[in-house]
């Protein structure tokens, strides 16, 4: 394609866009109305007298209904996050669901979900072959029988494609049926079964181990949380600019949802009363100064920028039974600048609770509780990611009336994870890919925090991580990293020289606390 042809094409995609974003705004906005008319004209007995017109909402803007609550160990409380730009008059609060509204979240027959399953890899595919071009998308009856025959393989993408995009596909297919009024649980098959259609015949590659794990197991981690996360966003009471603000920051952290909120009209639909299941939500943001030294030497080695975002859910002292993901922690680190390179996502940590146990005693407070958790880090210092499950305590001791201490302990299996190797540098049509291997073992995380009234906090952070390697140099290896942020790499390879490394790094930021 010519230079000028290119300019007009994507001129033509901003501009395909751009009538995609109007198109929904007035979706969301318009239709909204429309329904909410529709409820407040109801002569069904069991709606009268429920729906009440909205309030106008040009000066304020609500993430939730519930008010901030700052006593819970994690920064949440009993009530969830409010964003707003001038002081409400007070009022009295919803009835918090613990599930949602079976009335407004029917569940889909199992062939509707598989549909839409199918039809994202095969919309995935569309884009990849008439947009991009790529050579794997060159797919048909060929490919599909080379795949079929000979089997699986351990890929050779980047840690990046294989351990972060591939678990966020695997949670697109997973809220295809979670936003279609499936459990956890039963959401699991779907990720799996979108998984092995697009490895089979999705592209022209062979199907690959780590490809389906990571897309089935991290998957429905990723997806549960954007769930959940777009749970708290929406507000099916909305109606006009508020709707439209709401709709679209959910589409962008959720789009499988999206969809099927488009088919169902839940997009355009007005409720009288909450229908989603809210849990205290606790958001901390920081920005500032990332130093990557050479070694451990305090300050010698180049600088960037850094941005950090922590995401509290749930509070995990309330006595209740618990469901999977009532509990969960977020950690996303992002740097920036000309010494980053192409890494900017640093590192990305999740834990949910599976099922546990809340437990008082006196000034004590304590859940314990199996865990599912996420590792993923992409530093220019090092590579490290894993996919676990564990047993865990999330514990908080009340020193004093404004004073606390506050711990988190995990210790855990790794069916599969990966860490760079200065052994493997494989290159594919001159372009540096996998450099890590594949391994598996155990794995242990302490976070402590002292809370000192108003005077501030102090917080440490271990993660230790004992891998053995499936793929790549033979050897066992053990890594300790705690912020500031030391690392230390020990690796007893068999057939290679062993490897040795220490580094650090240290972040100075600003930090904001909602």
């Amino acid at each position: 394609m010519k230079g000028q042809e290119r300019q007009c094409f994507c001129g033509l995609k901003w501009k395909f866009a751009l009538t995609a974003l109007v198109c929904f705004a007035a979706l969301s906005i318009g239709g909204s109305h429309a329904y909410g008319r529709q409820l407040s004209e109801s002569t069904d007995p069991s709606q009268l007298g429920l729906y009440q017109p909205p309030q106008a909402f040009a000066e304020n803007f609500y993430l939730s209904s519930f008010q901030p609550n700052t006593g819970s160990v994690n920064g949440g409380g009993s009530g969830l996050m409010t964003f707003s730009l001038q002081q409400q008059p007070s009022s009295e609060a919803p009835v918090r669901l613990r599930d949602d509204d079976p009335e407004y979240t029917k569940k889909s027959p199992l062939w509707v979900v598989g549909l839409r399953v199918v039809s994202a890899d095969i919309l995935t595919w569309a884009v990849d072959r008439f947009v991009f071009n790529y050579p794997f998308s060159r797919i048909g009856p060929t490919s599909w029988k080379y795949n079929l025959k000979t089997g699986w393989e351990w890929d050779t993408d980047r840690l990046g494609m294989n351990f972060f995009f591939h678990p966020y596909t695997g949670g697109a297919y997973f809220n295809m049926a979670r936003a279609n009024g499936y459990s956890f649980f039963e959401s699991l098959p779907f990720p799996l079964l979108g998984s092995l259609i697009w490895e089979y015949f999705g592209e022209t590659t062979r199907p690959s181990y780590n490809d389906v794990i990571n897309t089935t197991v991290s998957g429905a981690l990723f997806g549960e949380i954007f769930y959940r996360l777009s749970s708290n966003i929406l507000d099916d009471q909305a109606t006009g600019v508020e709707r439209f603000f709401r709709e679209f920051a959910a589409a962008i952290l959720n789009p499988g949802r999206a969809i099927s909120r488009l088919v169902q009209g839940k997009l355009t639909r007005v409720t009288p009363k909450e229908v989603y299941q809210k849990e205290p939500l606790d958001i901390t943001l920081a920005a500032g100064m990332h130093w990557f030294n050479q070694g451990t030497t305090f300050a010698t080695g180049s600088v960037s920028g850094t941005f950090h975002m922590y995401l509290d859910y749930g509070d995990p002292f309330e006595i209740r039974p618990r469901k999977p993901f009532d509990v969960f922690t977020v950690r996303t680190e992002l740097s920036y600048g000309k010494n980053v390179a192409a890494n900017y996502l640093d590192n990305v940590i999740a834990y949910g609770l599976l099922f546990g146990k809340t437990i008082h005693s006196g000034n004590f407070e304590m859940l314990i509780g199996a865990f599912q958790n996420y590792n993923f880090w992409d530093s220019k210092t090092f590579e490290v990611s894993t996919l676990g499950f564990d047993g865990g305590i999330i514990a908080k001791w009340h020193l004093s009336k404004d004073s606390d201490l506050q711990s988190t302990v995990h210790l855990g299996v790794v069916p599969l994870g990966a860490s760079n190797s200065p052994h493997i540098d494989i290159v594919e049509a001159g372009v540096h890919v996998r450099d890590y291997d594949y391994s598996g073992g155990i794995e242990a995380k302490f976070e402590g925090t002292l809370n000192l009234a108003n005077t501030g906090h102090v917080s440490v952070i271990y993660y230790i991580y004992g891998l053995h390697t499936y793929i790549g140099p033979a050897g066992n290896k053990v890594s300790l990293g705690f912020e500031y942020l030391l690392y230390a790499k020990n690796n007893q390879l068999r057939d290679f020289p062993d490897v040795h490394a220490h580094n650090s790094e240290q972040k100075l930021y600003l930090m904001l606390h909602y």
